[in-house]
């Protein structure tokens, strides 16, 4: 068994967070800022794990891995990419209406994969920004220019464009067949999205948009316990590692006298509950071995543990207590849910290490593993690949329940407050916002 004591958990937890980071030097194109995916050699970068990244180097400096002047340097970089790209319908645009392709050719920045033009996935770039433009806040040059891109990218954005004549906002676009199927409404990594669309001065939505979106939401009892119910549990972090929502409420959390934040930490309970109860009788599962999310998955194969015949997914959002699920873990999920539950997150990282040892690469977590299926390592099936997102969650999450890092940066964004507050979201720091200006002003 690894070593158990306050000091040993925060040695770990410092050397997973400085792996985790190392990713997005790894893994780039210093050229023009933008991120690979995944670590296999040759994938497209996402503009998800670029976000990431932006937010990700402001932690670099604080923990003294990054001097100050190259993370700035980095992010202009990154950011005159993203605002000097050609705008358009092209095959060779790098996105439309200012949004961007998910996915962008590393070297050209070209659309990748036929990619959708993507909402949420510019939503989590335009965060890495907006941390980028609050933490960079001196007079030189160079971060004057990381605040004024950053203005320019965020208001170029046309969010009213994205509601396709409809009241909740598109998933995506693609030139050849128009605005995807889908639209962001049920519980989802899309309060964000909603946060930033009402927010802009130039191309917003209204907040009525908000309310078909909240309309949607689908609620769940734990044990007497109503939550708001979403399987995955990136979909419980990924706002979250932007905006601190502890305290602070919109019209159902009101109604149900909870918040977002408390929200989190019940979904938490739900996953380990689920894996103590393990109904599918899966290999490994147990109330500190779990998470469930989207990741990538065994290939078909009948060659499982304990007798077990499960049919394998490949990708997919797997989720708790209602599935899908098919014994992969997503092992990153216990060590990123530090500031919501810190006990069950350390107890989670440990059990991890302890009964799979062999389970990290070059001390990140892999995209998802599956002990159900049978091979010669008890890891059973390990994901050959790093996901830059997941790397960059992890930066974000450990540096919040540290020192709330990010939510104090983006707190104070008024794009931030300004989205909440059209939102409907009272109370906690926003209140304590408009008190302290008030103070100010007398």
């Amino acid at each position: 068994m690894l070593q158990r004591t306050d000091e040993a958990d925060s040695a770990l937890i410092d050397r997973l967070q400085k792996a985790a980071f190392s990713y997005f030097l790894k893994h780039d194109n210093p050229e023009n800022g933008l991120v690979a995916d995944t670590s296999v050699a040759g994938v497209p970068c996402s503009i998800a794990a670029v976000g990431f990244a932006l937010s990700s180097y402001t932690v670099a400096v604080e923990r003294g891995w990054m001097e100050r002047t190259e993370a700035a340097r980095r992010t202009k970089k990154t950011l005159c990419f993203f605002a000097e790209g050609h705008q358009g319908r092209e095959r060779h645009a790098i996105g439309y209406k200012g949004f961007f392709y998910h996915f962008l050719h590393m070297d050209t920045g070209h659309r990748a994969w036929n990619s959708e033009l993507s909402t949420i996935d510019t939503t989590l770039l335009v965060a890495g920004m907006l941390t980028a433009a609050s933490y960079f806040d001196g007079p030189d040059e160079t971060e004057a220019d990381i605040r004024r891109l950053t203005t320019l990218v965020y208001e170029r954005i046309d969010w009213h464009w994205a509601l396709n004549k409809g009241e909740t906002i598109c998933m995506g676009w693609k030139p050849g067949s128009g605005f995807l199927r889908w639209r962001w409404q049920g519980y989802d990594e899309a309060v964000l999205l909603y946060t930033l669309a009402l927010a802009s001065p130039t191309h917003p939505v209204q907040p009525s948009s908000y309310d078909a979106f909240i309309s949607s939401y689908s609620w769940m009892l734990f044990g007497e316990q109503p939550y708001l119910y979403a399987g995955p549990l990136f979909i419980h972090f990924f706002s979250h590692a932007w905006i601190d929502f502890r305290d602070i409420q919109d019209k159902p959390m009101r109604e149900r006298n909870l918040d977002y934040f408390r929200n989190t930490q019940i979904s938490i309970a739900v996953q380990r509950d689920y894996a103590e109860r393990n109904p599918g009788h899966f290999v490994g599962y147990n109330r500190d071995v779990w998470g469930l999310s989207a990741s990538d998955g065994p290939p078909p194969t009948r060659n499982m543990r304990g007798g077990r015949h499960p049919r394998v997914l490949g990708y997919a959002a797997r989720g708790a207590p209602l599935g899908p699920d098919d014994g992969t873990i997503a092992p990153w999920a216990a060590l990123a849910s530090l500031p919501y539950d810190r006990q069950a997150s350390i107890d989670g990282v440990r059990a991890l290490l302890s009964t799979y040892p062999n389970l990290l690469y070059e001390d990140r977590f892999p995209g998802g593993f599956n002990p159900t299926v049978k091979t010669k390592r008890p890891e059973g099936w390990v994901d050959d690949r790093c996901v830059a997102i997941d790397q960059g969650l992890l930066v974000m999450s450990i540096e919040n329940d540290r020192s709330d890092f990010i939510w104090d940066l983006m707190r104070r964004s008024p794009v931030i407050r300004r989205g909440l507050e059209l939102a409907g979201f009272t109370g906690g720091w926003l209140d304590e916002s408009v008190r302290q200006a008030e103070q100010r002003s007398a």
